[in-house]
């Protein structure tokens, strides 16, 4: 521990009760060490000897606004890459996409899309892409669309705003693309890449508590993408957050959730027409 004690069961039972009920996110006892580990940091950085010392910072006022996102992104998981999941992609391109274009008769002009729990910007940059491949190659139904990308980590969002990337992060897109929408530093000692102007420009980044009884998300939603998030809370929560994201949908609108979720035993007005792809039901 270097000199600092240890995070003791007080103090970690005070953090983990603070972190589930203002974010939902589980923190069993089992989580102690990672908590502790990822904390280490912030206590060196401000100088503060002891766990129960930075507790007592935490939850002053002068911390809850200074100290408060830093601990956010300390706590939460920002697990992400650009096109994860690659099905979803190519489901929404193929068959929701012309839906939403031709459905009634009437082609829409304007499809609006959620990143939920975007983290550093990988998978609102993959919409973009993909959207715009599909614009250009279908120009004979001409439409705009726009991508809401959501967190509670500032630090992820500054990231996705700046929309700069390591060379290693980018594997995953299509050579193609890269040489599209991908700029290369000018600095060779730097091995890093930034979206292009107008991909950047389609997404726009804010912050959002899931755990909020209103989103104040204004638009109507035509496609949610909340993926690989909600398995951090509890079943009661999860079920909470999906119909509060259900109810941001237009009639008929379409949520993808992750691989690794499940909407079992759920009361949701979805239904399912593919794997984590749901429709929502009138």
């Amino acid at each position: 521990m270097n000199g600092l004690q240890s995070l003791d069961k007080t103090d970690f039972n005070r953090l983990s009760a603070f972190i589930e009920s203002e974010y939902g996110i589980k923190m069993p006892s089992v989580k102690k060490t990672m908590l502790e580990s990822r904390l280490l940091k912030r206590l060196r950085h401000l100088q503060i000897p002891d766990f129960r010392s930075y507790c007592e910072y935490l939850f002053s006022a002068k911390g809850r606004k200074e100290e408060l996102p830093h601990f956010i992104s300390k706590v939460t998981t920002n697990k992400t890459d650009f096109f994860r999941e690659p099905d979803h992609f190519s489901y929404l391109t193929n068959v929701i996409l012309p839906r939403l274009l031709y459905q009634s008769g009437n082609p829409l002009r304007q499809i609006n899309l959620w990143s939920a729990g975007c983290s550093s910007g990988e998978e609102a940059y993959t919409l973009a892409m993909v959207i715009s491949e599909y614009a250009e190659n279908n120009p004979e139904t001409p439409f705009n669309f726009s991508i809401l990308a959501t967190d509670i980590s500032d630090n992820v969002l500054s990231m996705g705003r700046k929309a700069i990337y390591h060379v290693s992060r980018i594997d995953p897109i299509p050579f193609a693309l890269r040489r599209k929408y991908l700029l290369k530093s000018r600095d060779r000692e730097k091995p890093v890449v930034k979206m292009v102007p107008e991909i950047r420009k389609l997404v726009k980044f804010e912050k959002l508590n899931l755990m909020d009884k209103d989103f104040g998300i204004k638009q109507n939603i035509h496609v949610a993408f909340c993926r690989n998030v909600i398995i951090y809370f509890n079943k009661e929560i999860q079920e909470t957050i999906l119909n509060k994201i259900t109810k941001c949908l237009v009639p008929e609108g379409y949520l993808f959730q992750g691989h690794s979720e499940s909407t079992q035993g759920m009361r949701l007005p979805l239904r399912s027409v593919h794997p984590t792809i749901f429709q929502k039901v009138n």
